[in-house]
């Protein structure tokens, strides 16, 4: 009798977790793979002759004005790179391996860009070095000489992706130079090797799959970056500012599916490095590895010490800059402080509206989108059966990670917007730019979801089943409060990001619910400067103070788990105590 009734739980187990993977696999099916087809049906359908062809690239290509913009794009995308992971690789060096003094301010100041929008960037650098610019003014005539940079075109684009990628350059790097094993450096110094050689023979080939990695994630954020050539390109087009131009400004949708086309290359390519390197990093760190052992050197410290104290000098400039010039009444001509600016009384008609559209759509990303992407991973990673169902889930789970966000943007526009499509209705909603951003931002927080899952003990589960408990129960019960640093990680990132983004969202918000980074960018084109800078700095402080609150908490629970943990052994030593001394009596 007992075990027909633990037969039965099983089943109510297994049609459950089969009903609920595809569920699952059908939603990302709505929100990845049709937006995707309608992409491909609009790039590779002729929209006169309604046959499937190339004419659509060959009348890209064939025009002159269109096919320069990829020239342009490699062009800044070859010049980020290399600039970026040289700054980024010697910041990470400094770091890792050596003993200067500020590291975690210069980590703290290092990660700034990633609160801000890439637009951000562009009007820090134009109060910086534009036509009215501190440097191309020379301080407004106080300083004897200037300084003009050509800022509007590529040298702009540069730099602005130079600032945008330089955090997540750092960040690879900083994990590769982390797990070098010190053996091979006290086994050079016992035979005589040099720093140099060391550096050149051992340090680099040991972290060359990281730099390799670096470079392709680098070139892929300044390929499809949209918000910096939106500010300071100038008249130099590139695929990122084609798309708008051709989608919004010419209403081409044609073009605009080409380029979207053209724009997923580089990042598909990053997607395949990425994951061959990441298995052969597999097992470089073993063991027996020991930690790198960081010796004392005055004149290395000094020398990279001015060099991060450069770098972060020169990021701290760009956002003061535009938090001075927020709050400037006229700039250059009436420099008296006030906060007019940010009530946004007349900037492009949209007031305060769009920052709390904003804080709204990013805690909406953030609690249904990390609720959702959290159970995907649970059910990939936890569910024993059903193993082609899980293997499409996890494959479906991937594929953001090759998008690019305008192109996410523009495959929602052409899959939402159908009238005879049954979510129309979702079309120009809060929805839809939530469901953007889940999407946009979902490899990422999955990878993150399924590595805190990987670490809990397997037999959880089976324990679990063979005392005929719900899989509901042990999710809620035992997974959730197991991983909830990283299921409150994952909310952090996804706020974080919703808020800064503007690609995905640039084609698809509503009159009345336009982000805060798509205002700025609006503001930006009308001319409103000082408001814009404003908005991006509501943004900074929004992030900041999230993230700040979320550290905060983590150190107040480990503080308390210490305290905790400190007690327990206090009284454990207590009884132990009291146990010795209780069996001498006895044995008196």
């Amino acid at each position: 009798m007992h075990s027909r009734k633990k037969t039965q739980s099983y089943g109510v187990n297994e049609r459950h977790q089969v009903v609920w993977l595809i569920v699952l696999a059908f939603l990302m099916f709505v929100s990845i793979v049709f937006p995707l087809f309608q992409l491909f049906r609009k790039a590779f359908i002729d929209s006169k002759t309604l046959e499937v062809g190339f004419s659509n690239f060959i009348t890209y290509f064939q025009t002159p004005s269109l096919s320069h913009s990829i020239i342009n794009t490699l062009n800044i995308s070859l010049w980020t790179t290399v600039i970026s992971v040289i700054l980024a690789f010697i910041f990470a060096y400094a770091m890792a391996r050596t003993g200067i003094a500020a590291k975690p301010l210069f980590r703290y100041i290092a990660m700034l860009p990633l609160f801000t929008p890439t637009m951000m960037h562009g009007i820090g650098l134009t109060y910086l070095f534009g036509n009215q610019g501190l440097f191309t003014t020379g301080f407004f005539g106080w300083l004897p000489f200037s300084f003009d940079i050509h800022l509007y075109g590529p040298v702009g684009i540069i730099i602005s992706e130079v600032i945008y990628t330089f955090p997540q350059a750092f960040l690879i790097l900083s994990i590769s130079l982390a797990v070098t094993d010190y053996r091979m450096y006290e086994a050079a110094e016992t035979m005589g090797v040099g720093k140099i050689s060391q550096f050149f023979n051992i340090t680099l080939p040991s972290v060359k799959f990281g730099i390799i990695s670096t470079c392709f994630v680098c070139f892929t954020l300044s390929f499809t970056d949209f918000g910096a050539p939106k500010v300071v390109g100038g008249q130099y087009n590139v695929l990122a500012t084609d798309i708008f131009k051709q989608v919004i400004g010419q209403q081409n949708m044609s073009m605009g599916a080409v380029v979207g086309m053209i724009l997923i290359v580089p990042s598909i390519c990053s997607f395949i490095v990425d994951r061959i390197i990441s298995r052969k990093q597999q097992g470089t760190f073993t063991a027996k590895s020991t930690v790198y052992v960081i010796r004392k050197s005055r004149m290395r410290d000094f020398w990279l010490t001015l060099y991060c104290s450069l770098i972060s000098g020169c990021i701290v400039l760009l956002f003061v800059a535009v938090g001075f010039a927020s709050m400037v009444t006229i700039w250059p001509y009436n420099l008296t402080l006030s906060f007019d600016h940010y009530r946004f009384y007349n900037a492009a008609g949209a007031g305060l509206s769009p920052f709390f559209n904003s804080v709204t759509m990013s805690f909406y990303t953030a609690i249904i989108g990390t609720a959702v992407i959290f159970f995907i991973a649970y059910m990939t990673e936890k569910i024993r059966l059903f193993a082609p169902l899980r293997q499409l889930l996890y494959f479906l789970a991937m594929i953001p990670l090759a998008l690019p966000g305008i192109v996410i943007g523009l495959a929602f526009i052409f899959f939402f917007n159908l009238p005879n499509n049954p979510l129309h209705f979702m079309y120009n909603t809060m929805t839809i730019l939530v469901l953007a951003n889940i999407v946009h931002f979902f490899s990422v927080n999955f990878l993150s979801a399924t590595t805190a899952l990987k670490q809990l003990d397997k037999e959880m589960e089976q324990a679990a089943d063979s005392m005929n408990v719900s899989f509901y129960r042990t999710f809620f019960r035992v997974t959730v409060p197991m991983c909830m640093p990283a299921i409150t990680g994952m909310m952090v990132y996804l706020f974080v990001n919703s808020m800064v983004t503007v690609s995905a969202l640039v084609f698809l918000y509503g009159a009345d619910l336009k982000p805060a980074s798509v205002a700025i960018v609006n503001m930006e084109d009308a001319g409103d400067v000082a408001e814009a800078a404003a908005m991006s700095m509501l943004i900074l402080l929004v992030n900041l103070g999230v993230k700040g609150g979320y550290e905060g908490l983590v150190a107040l629970i480990t503080k308390h788990r210490s305290k905790r943990s400190d007690k327990l052994r206090i009284k454990a030593s207590s009884l132990n105590s009291i146990k010795k001394s209780v069996g001498v009596d006895a044995h008196v």
